[in-house]
Formats: structure tokens, sequence, C-alpha cells
């Protein structure tokens, strides 16, 4: 025997928007993007933003033996201080970088991007100052934005709530792949100053200053000076060094790079190391940015610790031959970024040590 269910239809005529999902305002998002993203355009894009696929016409003749490289990536909780600042326009940049720079290290140039916005309730405003970041990153980089998608969730995601990720395709000839294998005894480690915390470690950040008595985000700490927030530091965007990086590799012999990201320095340089050498790097060549130490000292947070979850004020890391040293820190001054000789490559077991001390203020 089989029972009928009987179904009451509602009466209500019900709609997506009635669910919670807007598709009129994500359509004006998107609109309020175009003419952001098609900035970003290189000569290879085919077609513009609105199709189901991005475009992107290689041209095969130019490279000898192309490799491509893709790379994806998120910002993490950093996110958190912008929906509480409600300041939206910067961690795009942030989104970009942690993509781009992970090309850059094995010598590709960044050609496209395409990024994922999930969200509790689109608001066009906010999701344009995001997109206004993201497009941003992409002309810092010099690649294209050539597509990408806003999702709406609500009663999975609280409506302020939102959360990105990107994904980026670049190309490298080869035999110019950067990596282990170029890396020899008697390199040298030339670091390239960080902006700040960028995108790492932000779950710790939040846990030790965002919960200790007397600070929030609004509140104005010496140490960064011009009566800078705390909000304002957290949120400084992470500094994209793609073109800076591509300018290095052209004009001087560069053996390896190293996103200096989660893990620290020890944990990416190590990376691009190979089993037969180690990189002895020297705290005392340079001095972590003043965030570093509110962190460790709010915190009590052991050395050992801040150096595996922070940059310590290195975001990237350059091993290059010992003649070509003064010639790679004279490229980079002229392009305006600080740098410096950080460490040397000596014989051992594929390990990075830190010696010495930071410089203190």
């Amino acid at each position: 025997m089989t029972t009928e269910r009987k179904v009451t239809p509602w009466r209500g005529g019900s709609s997506y928007k009635d669910a919670g999902v807007d598709i009129d305002a994500g359509d004006r998002a998107v609109e309020a993007l175009k003419g952001k993203i098609r900035k970003t355009t290189r000569p290879e894009v085919v077609g513009g933003i609105g199709g189901f696929a991005g475009l992107f016409a290689l041209d095969v003749n130019k490279y000898r033996q192309p490799l491509l490289a893709s790379s994806t990536d998120g910002v993490g909780t950093k996110l958190v201080i912008a929906q509480q600042l409600d300041i939206h326009d910067t961690v795009g940049i942030d989104l970009v970088a942690m993509v781009v720079d992970d090309l850059v290290v094995c010598g590709a140039e960044p050609l496209f991007l395409l990024d994922y916005i999930a969200c509790g309730q689109v608001v066009p405003e906010r999701i344009a100052d995001i997109g206004a970041g993201i497009t941003d990153g992409c002309r810092y980089a010099g690649c294209a934005l050539v597509g990408g998608e806003i999702a709406e969730h609500p009663g999975v995601m609280r409506p302020d709530d939102y959360d990105v990720s990107a994904t980026g395709v670049g190309v490298v000839e080869a035999d110019a792949l950067l990596g282990p294998e170029k890396v020899e005894a008697g390199d040298v480690v030339i670091g390239l100053a960080s902006s700040g915390l960028h995108s790492n470690g932000y779950s710790l950040v939040r846990h030790v200053l965002l919960g200790a008595p007397r600070l929030t985000l609004d509140t104005e700490v010496p140490e960064f000076g011009r009566q800078r927030t705390l909000g304002e530091e957290l949120l400084t965007p992470t500094k994209i060094y793609a073109k800076d990086c591509l300018a290095m590799i052209a004009e001087c012999d560069v053996h390896a790079l190293a996103h200096i990201t989660g893990g620290g320095v020890p944990g990416n340089i190590v990376r691009v190391l190979p089993s037969h050498l180690d990189a002895v790097v020297d705290r005392a060549s340079w001095r972590p940015q003043p965030v570093f130490d509110l962190v460790a000292e709010t915190g009590r947070i052991a050395g050992e610790e801040m150096e595996r979850t922070f940059n310590m004020g290195m975001g990237m890391a350059a091993v290059v031959p010992g003649d070509q040293v003064d010639r790679t820190l004279a490229l980079l001054t002229a392009r305006d970024v600080t740098a410096w000789v950080a460490g040397e490559i000596v014989g051992g077991r594929g390990e990075v040590r830190m010696v010495g001390e930071y410089r203190s203020a």
C-alpha cells in the first residue's frame, strides 16, 4: 500500500529575491565594475566581461618553449578587519598580490586573473569597492582581469560578510624557469621590504591585538607615526612585487625568488634551496616594522613563532650570484624598492639558518 502525500502550494508567489538572492543587485555590481576592469586589459584579451569564460590569445610565436604557471589564493581573516571598519577598497590589492607574486617567483609574467566574491548579500557599492581594489592590483601587476563570479549566499553567510579568492595564470620560458636547480654556493640572498603584515597571520593578530585591553581598531599607535590607527596599519595592502621581480629577471642574473608568506622567511626560502645547500639569513641586516614589535610584545609571542607566522618585514627574497648584488640593489633602488643583503648560500642540508638579532629602533 502506498500513501499519497499532499503538498499545499505556497500562496505567496515566492521569488529568488524572497530567498535572499537579488539578481538585479548583482547585475548592478557588475555594471559598476566594467569600466575599471577595462583599464586592466592587455592586447591578448579577447572580448570583454559578460561571457561564460574569459578569453586570452597567447602569442605562441613569442616564446620558444612556453610553460604556463598558475596560482590560486585568498586574503584570509584580514577581511574581518575590512568588514569591521567598512573599508573594502584595499583587500582586492591583497588578493592580487597573493596570487601574482606566487607566479613571478618561478620567473613567470602574470597574464590574467579571475576572481570570486562570495557574500551574504550583494551590496553593489561594497562589491564595487572590492572590485576597485582588484582592478588596481591587476594594473600594478600588469595582468588583465578577464572574468570572475559574484555569489550571494543568504542563510550561509551574514549579510555583511564576504570572502574573496582569485586564480591567476602566467607564462615563462622553460629554460628561464627559476628555482632550486639554479641556486649555487656563494649566491647572496637579497631581501625586499614588505609593506607590513601583508596578508598572513591575521587570526593570531586579531586574537592578540583586538583581544587586548585598551586596543581597538581606532587606537592611535605612536610607533606607527602620523597619527596612524591600528586599523589603518592592519589594512595596509600587501606589496605587489611582480613588475619589480620581472625587471630584476630581465636585467640581472636571478637564480631564485621566494615570496615570504605563511611560514615566514625560513619557511619560504627553504622552498628554493637544493638539498645540499643552506641559506644563512642575518636578522641584523634589517629592522622589522613596529607592527611586528606590537604583536610580539602584546601577545608575548616567542621569536620562533613570530618568524614562522609573519614575514617580519621581508616580503620577497631574491637569490643572485655574488657578482650581481650591486647591479640588483641599484635596479631595485631605482624602482623605489627598499632592499638589502640579507644572507648567503652555503653548503648544508637544505635548511634556512636564522642568525643574529633584529635591529632595534
